[in-house]
């Protein structure tokens, strides 16, 4: 029995980078071998198990065998006799297929080392085109690395857009696309994600609705990039170096969904795009099962980030409905993610990335002058619970203007 690190640990170790999971390969052994040796079996499709001590996760070495569409069609295939080079090859990109034995060699059979060094992300074999989740898995990869300079293989592009062409993104179910979107969107570039996947066709199969912004017109004014799904991508970019974590980054990439849907005789304006906006978030989010916090701060975002943008044009008692509508005053880091959004599309914008944006201080400032607000026990004595909140409101709306006297110069900002 031989035991090798393989896969990510192996690839991220050279490019001196921490690694923080490990997996193993066991070559020449059987289950009951393992078993007997105190490691612990979790596996259900396929023998893994977990080493006795570390917990680490230990897969016998196996080959599969494409027998139906989608990434559920395969049959595993595991016995002694199957060698490492045989598992390797059945992995993804070449990166991700080398192993390291107990002595630190590393075994590299398919070049896994030279596309490292070229910055490739290249498939292994032709076995890549058999599971359709790879191309989410590649334009992954490309999110997470392309700060390293690396980019997709030509081969390995062309390989994906046979793929899309012959159908195979269409097996994608919702669960496995959440869930490489998800990770993608927590990496260093997930606008590079969005792109890797339009480049090769199968961002019409799972995002159509982000899809259909690309080529979409805006005025040159406000935005000098003019295309809707460039724009997407700039904000996206914008949103990480302000910091923003997933839910940020996914009200970001769908923040402007609805101008797509914009008729063409009002183009490049897009008027109402904001309701229309919301129509498509919830018809993405209960297509992929999108998680509800996710799903709601995305919403916000599509119908009220004009609102942000024009701070200072809204009328007191607007701002308070606003501020009400978005839950603001219970759930503050909600809303703060928000205004992170609205500062993100607002600098995603060519040229004006650097522009003040003094509108997410102001919506901060007055959802804090707000909060203050409250009714002593004296002052709700005889009063309804209608009256309660209309007073409450009153005094909202009164916060509200005192703090907009306090600010200077004009907040307001184009769509």
């Amino acid at each position: 029995m031989q035991v090798y690190l393989v896969g990510g640990a192996v690839r991220d170790r050279l490019l001196g980078r921490d690694v923080s999971e490990r997996d193993w390969v066991v070559v020449g052994a059987t289950p009951a071998e393992l078993e007997r040796a105190g490691y612990i079996p979790v596996g259900r499709d396929f023998p893994v198990f977990l080493h006795p001590k570390t917990k680490e996760e230990h897969a016998l070495a196996r080959l599969e065998r494409k027998v139906a569409p989608g990434y559920h069609g395969f049959t595993t295939e595991f016995s002694p006799d199957v060698k490492l080079e045989d598992d390797l090859k059945r992995r993804d990109l070449t990166i991700n297929a080398m192993a390291q034995d107990d002595a630190g060699n590393v075994i590299d059979p398919y070049n896994g080392r030279a596309d490292l060094d070229a910055r490739l992300l290249r498939h292994v074999s032709d076995a890549f085109v058999e599971d359709p989740v790879r191309i989410l898995r590649v334009a992954r990869f490309a999110a997470r690395y392309a700060s390293l300079g690396f980019h997709v293989a030509d081969e390995t592009m062309a390989l994906m857009r046979q793929m899309v062409a012959d159908g195979e993104a269409n097996a994608l179910v919702a669960e496995r696309v959440w869930a490489e979107t998800e990770k993608a969107l927590a990496e260093p570039s997930p606008d590079v994600f969005i792109s890797v996947l339009r480049e090769c066709g199968a961002l019409k199969v799972v995002y159509p609705e982000v899809d259909a912004l690309f080529g979409v017109p805006q005025p040159e004014k406000w935005h000098p990039e003019i295309d809707t799904g460039v724009h997407q991508l700039l904000a996206l970019r914008e949103v990480v170096k302000a910091g923003g974590g997933v839910p940020a980054r996914f009200a970001v990439l769908m923040h402007d969904l609805g101008k797509a849907a914009t008729p063409a005789n009002k183009l490049p304006s897009h008027p109402g795009h904001e309701d229309a906006g919301v129509a498509l978030v919830e018809q993405l989010a209960d297509r992929l099962r999108v998680p509800n916090h996710l799903r709601e701060l995305a919403i916000m975002t599509a119908r009220f980030h004009t609102h942000v943008h024009r701070a200072l044009e809204l009328r007191a008692d607007t701002i308070v409905k606003t501020l009400e509508a978005c839950d603001a005053l219970r759930r503050p880091e909600r809303f703060a993610d928000f205004l992170l959004a609205c500062e993100a599309d607002a600098r995603g914008r060519t040229g004006l990335e650097t522009r003040e944006y003094p509108q997410r201080a102001f919506f901060a400032r007055v959802r804090e002058a707000v909060a203050a607000v409250a009714l002593t026990a004296d002052e709700r004595a005889g009063l309804s619970g209608e009256q309660i909140g209309q007073e409450l409101r009153r005094r909202r709306v009164i916060a509200v203007e005192a703090a907009k006297a306090e600010s200077d110069g004009n907040t307001a900002m184009p769509r």
